[in-house]
């Protein structure tokens, strides 16, 4: 039996050199997963910290005048009205002009029957000739008492009675010549007469009606007016009011005309606003020598704006009204939120013109998350992510 091969026996140096390399292995494993680990646990906090950073979008105020003018309710009126009342008292005898007639000044249109007032001037004619007469007697009489002054038949004493009765008498008949006058004047007051070219827009008499002089009691007999010309009359809420300057042109449509529009200008303004409305009271002169526009219509006017610089528009979307007032969310060049306060000069529905609070070059959140705060970063998307204008949008707010 062959004898039994023996290994030679293994060193403690080798051994030792085995253990080192293992403990060296299980270390690098253990440190390669402890590493593993914390590469994993720093994505997931990135990651995280990523998505707790709020995405948004933001864009430039715009600079187009996206509505330069300013659409209000307005009034015509005739640019010439007189309501013709009565100045003598009576019954209306005759009358020869219904509304819509076209009249001439000086016309006669209306007859009053005033009775009383004949006999009032028949009796002051009648003390007119009387006082005439008395004063024609104290005439002659001072003049015959003069004769006899040489002789001294009569005294100094009764020459000057007699002058001072002279002048009583003429006094009188001064005062009988200007009641007289007085009268007839009244008296013509009886024609009722057109005071100037137009139509008879109302009549509120009729033969045998009662006339009171002054009208106090009742309405104008009759209204006449020049529509030739057409005054239209708006009340412009007090920011627009320096917008629309004197000789500013409006067109203006009706509801009978929905396919015509006809052409206006702002002549006059009140220079008041009124307390209880906050308007401006503004006059329009409107051309109606074709007679197609009646006084007293409805009109829808459009004004055009006249601004001294571009007013800045933002997406209604981007206003955010709180505890704080009315503001807007902007991006910093260090893409963070700095809010910004605004004040509105028109609500265009979709687009807010603002007066006030935002520059061309800031960034506007056009549709700002809730949670936003002062110096919150954000991460921008979209055409103003580089954090400035691009050249179309600076053109934009240029036009």
């Amino acid at each position: 039996m062959p004898p039994t091969e023996q290994r030679p026996p293994v060193s403690h140096r080798k051994l030792g050199i085995f253990g080192v390399v293992a403990v060296v292995g299980a270390g690098l494993i253990v440190a390669t997963g402890i590493r593993a680990r914390e590469d994993s646990s720093s994505k997931l906090k990135e990651w995280t910290d990523n998505q707790a950073v709020p995405t948004v979008a933001v864009a430039p105020p715009s600079g187009r005048a996206l509505t330069p003018t300013l659409d209000l309710p307005g009034r015509l009126e005739a640019y010439s009205r007189a309501p013709i009342l009565a100045r003598v008292s009576g019954y209306l005898k005759s009358w020869s002009a219904d509304i819509g007639a076209q009249v001439k000044a000086g016309q006669v249109i209306a007859e009053i029957e005033a009775p009383d007032l004949d006999q009032q001037l028949l009796q002051a004619r009648a003390d007119l000739v009387s006082q005439q007469s008395s004063a024609r007697l104290s005439e002659a009489t001072l003049n015959r008492r003069k004769t006899l002054v040489a002789s001294n038949f009569v005294s100094a004493q009764e020459i000057d009675e007699r002058t001072a009765d002279l002048a009583n008498k003429l006094a009188a008949v001064n005062s009988g010549q200007a009641n007289v006058e007085r009268l007839e004047a009244l008296a013509g007051y009886k024609k009722i007469t057109v005071p100037f070219d137009g139509v008879v827009t109302a009549r509120d008499t009729d033969v045998g009606a009662l006339i009171n002089a002054g009208g106090g009691a009742g309405p104008a007999m009759f209204v006449v007016s020049d529509i030739t010309k057409l005054r239209v009359y708006v009340n412009v809420p007090q920011n627009y009011v320096p917008a629309i300057k004197i000789g500013a042109k409006a067109a203006l449509t009706m509801p009978e005309y929905p396919n015509r529009t006809f052409a206006a200008t702002v002549e006059a303004s009140s220079q008041s606003v009124d307390i209880s409305s906050g308007t401006t009271r503004m006059q329009l002169a409107l051309d109606n020598s074709a007679g197609e526009l009646m006084p007293g219509g409805y009109a829808n006017v459009r004004l055009n704006l006249q601004r001294d610089a571009v007013p800045l528009h933002i997406p209604s979307s981007a206003l955010i009204f709180n505890q704080n007032g009315l503001r807007v969310a902007t991006v910093g060049p260090d893409d963070k939120v700095l809010f910004k306060t605004v004040t509105i000069a028109r609500d265009l529905g979709k687009e807010i013109e603002l007066a006030s609070g935002v520059t061309v070059d800031d960034r506007i959140i056009t549709a700002p998350p809730d949670g936003l705060a002062d110096g919150d970063p954000v991460r921008v998307v979209g055409p103003g992510a580089k954090g400035k204008p691009t050249a179309s949008e600076k053109q934009d707010v240029k036009g």
